[in-house]
């Protein structure tokens, strides 16, 4: 049998670290998409015999190549400590130990212990591999920690009801597990028939939701929409504009049902493609015009539909997000296999700017919309760093410990998204700024793209 042992120091009483952890989200908030994904939280948290699911990353994969793991929980001791047994995965056996004391001056230890046995082979490789890929994840998991408990002390209000729609996606998960984990009662909105109290049923294309579900909801984040990923057919490009306009008009006529009762606050989606695909090396900003491309269009129409919920009252914050970094999907995902393999490179002439933002900063943001009473009207959702095609070819490369020397030929965008998909994605030059979002409170845990990376990579 072999033991890890991780100990960090977390600026939090007991009290609220152990809190933290007993919320719904806890798991997948200390799970980061390189690390692998949850597929079922135990629910309740923290309870004797109750199991969780996940998908557990290849070590080095980056979450491109997972396998199965169920864990099960026991010898909770409330605010002192709980264990984790594998009871199916890749491990002969497995056990994790947390435990939490005071440090003497009003902060925690937290302490992780992983006594492991590896299926019978070659042991002293399977041990350098787990334990390297330990050391990181728990290094990682530890900052995460401390990062979202000063977060939460920084909106000390009352607690919300909160609904998301379109939270199974990559930010709607992180960001409904950071607002569970900070207390908040968070509602999901899903396209099947429920499963638990916690989730609502509708069909934004249908037209179906019962007003009745938001009763008693303070906030709705609205992240629902067809993926822009692929090629852009009629047919694509009618998906993704009804998703996205349908479902917020939907939306709108339950707040209008509901008068008096309507959530106090819509939290709308939009992205950056609102300013058209070319900025012209400009940099644009919320008070910019909006340019005349599908995909400008389709964000004009879905800030209107919003836009529509302030005629009742309604505090309405329109997020236009930018390129979100993940190993879990989107363009870095795409870009992986190649860099992994040492041919990655620029995509383009390498001079276009990428308006990006790490996934941990774009749920960050939403959360901070949420929680933020006087905020309002459009937010860019971006770094405020932004970088040109070619530096952050080089910046992924060095992350990766890999070239970044092989140009993508121009072809190869078109080849996967259509000649008007790679303009309008691939091959979109925009430069915006984040100045509203920096001087309405928000705080970037990754202002630089190169940091932003190695979180995100686990490359620290």
């Amino acid at each position: 049998m072999t033991t890890f042992t991780a100990s960090s120091s977390v600026p939090h009483p007991v009290e609220d670290v152990f809190a933290w952890h007993a919320r719904p989200g806890a798991l997948t908030r200390l799970t980061p998409a390189w690390t692998g994904s949850v597929v079922e939280e135990s629910a309740p948290p923290l309870r004797e015999g109750k199991r969780s699911r996940m998908r557990v990353a290849v070590p080095g994969s980056y979450g491109l190549a997972s396998v199965p793991w169920t864990s099960e929980h026991h010898g909770v001791v409330p605010g002192r400590e709980f264990r984790d047994r594998m009871v199916r995965g890749p491990m002969a056996s497995w056990e994790h130990h947390h435990l939490f004391d005071d440090d003497g001056r009003g902060g925690t230890v937290v302490t992780d212990t992983v006594e492991y046995t590896a299926l019978p082979g070659r042991r002293e490789f399977a041990d350098r591999l787990v334990l390297s890929s330990l050391d990181r994840q728990f290094a990682a998991r530890s900052r995460r920690l401390a990062a979202d408990l000063d977060f939460h002390a920084r909106y000390p209000g009352r607690r919300l009801s909160v609904a998301v729609a379109g939270a199974s996606g990559a930010l709607g998960t992180q960001l409904a597990a950071l607002l569970s984990t900070g207390g908040h009662r968070v509602l999901r909105l899903v396209r099947r028939t429920p499963r638990t109290p916690l989730e609502v049923e509708w069909d934004p294309v249908a037209g179906t939701l019962d007003p009745a579900d938001l009763a008693g909801v303070d906030v709705v984040v609205n992240l629902a929409g067809r993926s822009i990923g692929g090629r852009l057919t009629d047919s694509a490009k009618e998906e993704i504009h009804d998703s996205r306009v349908l479902g917020t008009r939907l939306l709108v006529r339950a707040f209008t049902a509901l008068g008096d009762d309507a959530p106090s606050a819509l939290v709308n989606a939009s992205g950056i493609g609102y300013y058209g695909a070319d900025t012209h090396g400009e940099t644009v900003t919320e008070k910019s015009a909006a340019g005349e491309d599908f995909l400008a269009e389709v964000c004009v129409a879905w800030e209107r539909a919003a836009q529509d919920a302030e005629a009742l009252g309604t505090r309405v914050v329109r997020m236009r997000t930018g390129v979100v970094q993940t190993p879990g999907g989107g363009a870095l995902r795409a870009q992986l296999p190649l860099f992994l393999a040492g041919v990655g490179g620029r995509l383009g002439s390498g001079r276009q700017w990428l308006s990006w933002i790490s996934l941990e900063d774009a749920v960050g943001l939403f959360a901070h919309a949420v929680l933020t009473p006087g905020l309002h009207g459009p937010v860019n959702a971006v770094a405020p760093m932004p970088v040109t095609a070619r530096d952050y070819a080089r910046t992924l490369g060095k992350v990766l410990h890999r070239p970044a020397l092989v140009p993508t030929p121009g072809f190869g965008p078109r080849l996967v998204l259509g000649a008007e998909g790679a303009e309008l994605m691939a091959l979109a030059d925009q430069k915006v700024s984040a100045d509203r979002a920096i001087d309405r409170g928000y705080r970037f845990r990754h202002p630089d793209l190169g940091s932003a990376l190695r979180e995100e990579l686990g490359r620290f």
